[in-house]
């Protein structure tokens, strides 16, 4: 091992030992409930929140694949940076809403929001399953992305295997011990790290191989035109109909994605997911860097065989070891904390909706669903394990269509608390149509159609095959009065100043709409959640 090797692997060491010991001691003097392990009893802070939210979506995939999209197609890249910010202002009312409904009938995941609005088990089984099939992909990206980061970081030191299974005995060690607190916490270090490292970036190589970043914009616009507009370098792929169409879909579906959600879920009040969606658009401009050093690399390295690699090519040429294995760090902690908050998502939708009862729990107690929950997330940490392992492009082909699949699911998990004539049937008969078209359309080459995204065509269809299905089967003793549901509550007491207490804030909207009380009105009694209701009828959000 070379003495850069030495030093690099020695940090890393450090740094992995360290992870472990935050997520562990972040559940000290803690309950063991699973509403705590899944979403941290709904106590986190606007900080937390927002470190947390951060850590989803700067992953390992920051690292590798916007420097490598950069250097492949070019402008196409710019997609990542419009959908996060954009599906942030689209958060900042569904957010609330999720939390509020969440929080008054005591649900931890989507697969709950769906079971209870329809009053269907068989619905929050079909979800869990579906978010279980196509997480797992994204799992097994976090491994892999992992492995590619701590094998460059350490001069090949520490190869792939090895690197792949050090991710998952670190993440699943303070998952077991902690679940998302100890993603929180680990997350501040994660945050910290990576805007360092960002910053590095940002100031060392435009400098090491230019003259700065102006000489290489230029060199851009006259040697690299192309990568500069659209549809890219990538031919007629990704052109503007794909960009804009695949922005639309994002910034939906990343609303009700099961792990933004379980987010949504450990904040204290709405306050604080209002809060993370203002602030955290700013921190998508840390992914600016890796595309421009991404675009550095067409002339620096210009003979790359895996674009994904473009960013640590650099760097490992550039920069002394020390910085070398911070930036390493950075990249390997953005693959654990989502890896592990997919995990827990994953644990708490198949270990209660699935294993455990649902809602009404089948007998089972909340330790015995935090056991099975755990259990699943073990397991199914194991097989994305053995799938990098084993077989590194099988799963990862399915992550191609993952998102399209998870954006069928926001009629069952989003639309029910905007419409209350939506039904079960109709949402059944949306998800088997969506799904159908995404495969489809991928099976036959057809994605994009026409130029338009293939996820977004799937939806348009799902939701008229719900909206249909749902007018022509209405639900038993339809009532119109109760059309204005927690959502319009909440759109107007958005700019209202929340009270002090949670469980008052986390009742204000729905019982005042059970009560027929007024937009501004004061809720000061809790209204329990109903224990049953006629059949067929969705319950009040």
């Amino acid at each position: 091992m070379t003495g850069q090797a030495t030093v690099a692997v020695s940090l890393f060491t450090i740094a992995m030992v360290a992870t472990v010991a935050i997520g562990i001691l972040s559940a000290r003097g803690r309950t063991r409930s699973l509403s705590e392990w899944s979403i941290t009893e709904r106590g986190l802070g606007t900080v937390f929140v927002l470190v947390l939210m951060a850590g989803e979506t700067y992953t390992s995939f920051s690292f590798l694949g916007a420097a490598g999209w950069s250097y492949r197609y070019g402008i196409p890249i710019f997609y990542l940076i419009a959908y996060l910010s954009t599906g942030l202002a689209v958060a900042y009312l569904v957010a609330p809403a999720l939390w509020t409904y969440c929080a008054r009938h005591n649900l931890v995941s989507i697969a709950d929001i769906a079971e209870h609005r329809f009053r269907s088990r068989p619905l929050g089984i079909a979800v869990a399953l579906i978010c279980t099939i196509f997480l797992i992909p994204y799992v097994q990206l976090q491994i892999q992305g992992m492995g590619v980061v701590v094998n460059a970081m350490s001069y090949g030191a520490i190869n792939l295997k090895t690197a792949a299974i050090i991710s998952f005995v670190v993440a699943e060690t303070f998952i077991l011990t902690s679940g998302l607190r100890g993603s929180a916490w680990v997350s501040v270090l994660k945050d910290s790290l990576a805007v360092l490292s960002i910053a590095i970036l940002a100031i060392y190589i435009p400098r090491h191989y230019f003259h700065g970043p102006g000489e290489l914009l230029d060199r851009l616009v006259t040697e690299k035109s192309q990568w500069l507009t659209f549809p890219g370098a990538a031919g007629g792929t990704f052109g503007a109909s794909w960009f804009i169409s695949t922005i639309l879909l994002n910034a939906i579906t990343i609303c009700v994605f099961p792990t933004v959600v379980a987010g949504y879920l450990s904040a204290k009040s709405p306050n604080a997911l209002r809060r993370n969606s203002i602030l955290l658009p700013w921190y998508q401009i840390l992914l600016l860097v890796p595309i421009l050093i991404g675009a550095a690399a067409l002339f620096a390295a210009p003979a790359l065989t895996n674009p994904d690699l473009a960013l640590f090519t650099l760097v490992t040429d550039a920069l002394p070891s020390p910085v070398v294995a911070l930036i390493g760090i950075a990249g390997a902690l953005s693959a654990i904390v989502p890896m592990s908050v997919f995990l827990i998502a994953i644990g708490t939708l198949c270990g209660r909706t699935v294993l455990s009862g649902g809602l009404r729990g089948g007998g089972a107690s909340d330790s015995r669903q935090r056991t099975a929950s755990q259990l699943i997330g073990l397991l199914v940490g194991a097989i994305a394990l053995a799938g990098s392992l084993l077989f590194p492009k099988l799963l990862v082909n399915l992550s191609v269509v993952s998102y399209e699949g998870i954006a069928q699911l926001v009629p069952a998990v989003l639309l029910g608390l905007y419409w209350r004539r939506l039904t079960a049937l109709g949402v059944g008969a949306g998800l088997v149509t969506g799904g159908a078209v995404v495969i489809l359309l991928h099976a036959t080459g057809h994605d994009p159609l026409i130029g338009v995204n293939g996820g977004l065509v799937a939806l348009t269809a799902n939701l008229i095959v719900a909206t249909t299905v749902s007018i022509l089967h209405p639900p038993a003793e339809a009532d119109s009065s109760t059309d204005r549901t927690v959502v319009h509550r909440l759109v107007e007491r958005s700019h209202k100043p929340s009270g002090k207490s949670l469980m008052k804030e986390s009742v204000s909207a729905p019982a005042a709409m059970s009560r027929g009380d007024g937009p501004g009105g004061e809720v000061h009694r809790v209204i329990p959640a109903p224990s049953h209701h006629a059949a067929g009828q969705p319950p009040a959000p």
